[in-house]
């Protein structure tokens, strides 16, 4: 009789990484659209601030143009970038930023119940790490310094020259916690961000709700 295979053992998961706008940063208003071919920005971000500036919808996505997309890379800064728009919009960079900002705080709700839990990963020996797609100033309204200093690792596209679904802003993260990609478990509201960590090798989840969440780590073994 030939011997049964042993069933190869699941390989533990030792790091959670993060997505935070439709994960830890929670929509208001979740239609979202696509400025110059980038998908998923917030609707009600940009119709706020066009109705700030007064101006149509549309004049606001002309003004912003490919600057807004070389900013999420880190590619202009942000002080280039203020001038670039409110140039464009005719207003000076220090309001326009005081509105920009305003727009990411009125549409966006901090998801506590998950940054509570993320925490009580860590205490439980699980790394955590933060993903996130930002430019300079969604930067500063969504994401709060005194949840980020908490996490082991956190990548922001404008801060590191990439975003995803590029493969490469993937492994600087992995890079950073020191781990195999099958050792990390990826989650975001994007299925064409799930894909690229799928590929390399990463567990995900596609982020819904934090009930489905929470049901989903459960299967995947991570102590709820």
């Amino acid at each position: 009789m030939g011997k049964k295979m042993k069933k190869r053992a699941k390989e533990p998961i030792k790091a959670i990484i993060f997505d935070v706008g439709g994960v830890f940063a929670l929509s208001k208003n979740p239609t979202t659209i696509k400025i110059n071919n980038n998908r998923n920005h917030n609707f009600g971000v940009h119709e706020y601030i066009a109705k700030k500036l007064r101006i149509p919808l549309d004049q606001w996505f002309d003004s912003i143009d490919s600057v807004y997309a070389d900013a999420f890379e880190g590619r202009v800064s942000e002080e280039k970038t203020l001038s670039i728009i409110s140039r464009n919009v005719k207003t000076n960079p220090y309001k326009l930023k005081k509105i920009i900002l305003k727009a990411y705080k009125k549409n966006f709700n901090q998801n506590k119940q998950l940054y509570r839990f993320a925490f009580k990963l860590k205490k439980q020996g699980y790394k955590i790490a933060i993903l996130s797609d930002q430019w300079w100033i969604s930067k500063d309204a969504v994401i709060k310094p005194k949840y980020v200093k908490k996490f082991n690792v956190a990548i922001i596209s404008c801060d590191v020259g990439l975003r995803k679904p590029n493969q490469e802003i993937y492994k600087i993260a992995l890079k950073k916690l020191k781990l195999k990609p099958s050792e990390c478990l990826f989650i975001d509201n994007q299925s064409w961000n799930i894909t690229p960590a799928k590929k390399l090798g990463m567990k995900t989840i596609l982020f819904k709700t934090n009930k489905q969440l929470f049901k989903q780590l459960s299967k995947q073994g991570v102590e709820i």
